[in-house]
């Protein structure tokens, strides 16, 4: 026959997008759990003229990374909501 096969693209599945997003998440709070051992490690390496910069720019990646923990915990829950109510 003559038939033709038209493909359908796939609805985007939240529970997938979430998922995508929670890896993502994680990647980056790992890279920033890397960047704030760095600025420890530059610490306890530096003189005191370098200490309090070092020490601002923890502050800031203490304070992104616990904004992201609260988000990657809000999708970890949105995820477990998917999985029990399919």
């Amino acid at each position: 026959s003559n038939s033709k096969y038209v493909e359908i693209p796939s609805i985007p599945n939240p529970y997938e997008n979430l998922l995508k997003y929670k890896n993502e998440l994680e990647k980056i709070n790992q890279y920033n759990q890397e960047i704030l051992k760095d600025l420890e490690y530059q610490i306890t390496n530096s003189d005191d003229a370098n200490i309090s910069q070092i020490n601002n720019e923890i502050d800031v990646i203490n304070r992104v990374i616990i904004e992201n923990k609260l988000e990657l915990e809000e999708i970890i829950v949105k995820l477990s909501q998917i999985e029990s109510n399919p």
